[in-house]
């Protein structure tokens, strides 16, 4: 089955219920954040589609449109959007830490980092099709809204990611905690408890090793540890918090700040993409430097 279906000047992405405008640059220019937010207010004033219910998709719903495999855009093969600007899209999630920016995404390379809300960048506007209710893409833990200064406001037509909430909730005990690894129900991962397996920072392919040495040895009784890729990182984030970005309730010990993925950039091979666990920023790093932690993870669905 295809991923997308389109329809007239609207794409679903079956795999996560979301629905994108087609038109990936209707704003035809950057914007600031707030300029952004009110953008897709005036799409649903004017009923773009049919539609009254836009939205700038939070992180973790531009997030899934990503692929890690293409490059200038990156997004999957034989995707049907066209206008798809190679540079950052806004999304309607504060940075916590620094609320005077929020997160954006680099379509041309996959980059997640952070911005002053003054910058401008493009805009995206999505929207949940109603038949799949809740849709497939997890929350991003956000609950608050912030101005473009970082002073936090009452979300009621903020248009915000701490508005809506969109997205599948976590159970409230999401992670359950065994003797050496933690299982978290919501993606059937599980994580070293310990997320510090070597004791400093390495390079990548010692990062590859020091993992295929614990199956050797059946560390904690199992041999099918694995470095996570970078999509698995990313889905421990909770954009709620910072330093470290996970959930409250974790069962984690001696967090790291920031961690190598198992997947290559297409961007340049010589890099490998990483997680930065301060903001759950999502970049590369040198494969030959030794500058990132390892935190192996087994299982999945």
């Amino acid at each position: 089955m295809r991923r997308f279906e389109e329809q007239d000047q609207v794409v679903l992405d079956r795999s996560t219920g979301l629905m994108w405008t087609k038109d990936a640059s209707l704003s035809d220019f950057p914007m600031t954040w707030n300029e952004a937010l009110s953008f897709v207010m005036g799409l649903n004033n004017s009923g773009l589609c049919g539609h009254s219910d836009w939205k700038l998709p939070n992180r973790r719903e531009l997030f899934s449109i990503i692929s890690h495999e293409r490059i200038n855009p990156s997004l999957p093969a034989q995707h049907p959007f066209v206008n798809v600007f190679t540079g950052y899209y806004w999304t309607s999630t504060s940075c916590t830490r620094l609320p005077d920016q929020a997160w954006y995404i680099h379509l041309g390379g996959a980059r997640v980092f952070k911005g002053m809300k003054h910058g401008s960048y493009m805009v995206w506007p999505v929207r949940l099709a109603q038949r799949h209710k809740a849709g497939r893409v997890f929350q991003t833990g956000q609950q608050a809204c912030f101005n473009e200064s970082g002073v936090a406001v009452d979300c009621y037509r903020t248009g915000q990611d701490g508005e809506f909430k969109s997205g599948l909730g976590f159970d409230k005990n999401r992670f359950r905690e065994n003797t050496h690894d933690v299982l978290d129900r919501a993606t059937g991962l599980a994580w070293l408890k310990r997320a510090n397996a070597c004791p400093e920072t390495v390079d990548w392919h010692t990062a590859l090793n020091f993992v295929l040495q614990m199956n050797a040895e059946k560390k904690h009784g199992h041999d099918d540890w694995r470095l996570p890729d970078i999509l698995e990182l990313e889905s421990l984030t909770d954009m709620g918090r910072y330093s470290p970005a996970l959930p409250a309730g974790h069962r984690f010990i001696d967090v790291q700040s920031y961690y190598w993925s198992s997947t290559t950039s297409i961007y340049d091979t010589h890099y490998a993409w990483v997680l930065y666990m301060v903001d759950g920023a999502v970049g590369v790093g040198y494969k030959p430097s030794s500058e990132f932690y390892v935190w192996p993870v087994r299982g999945g669905q």
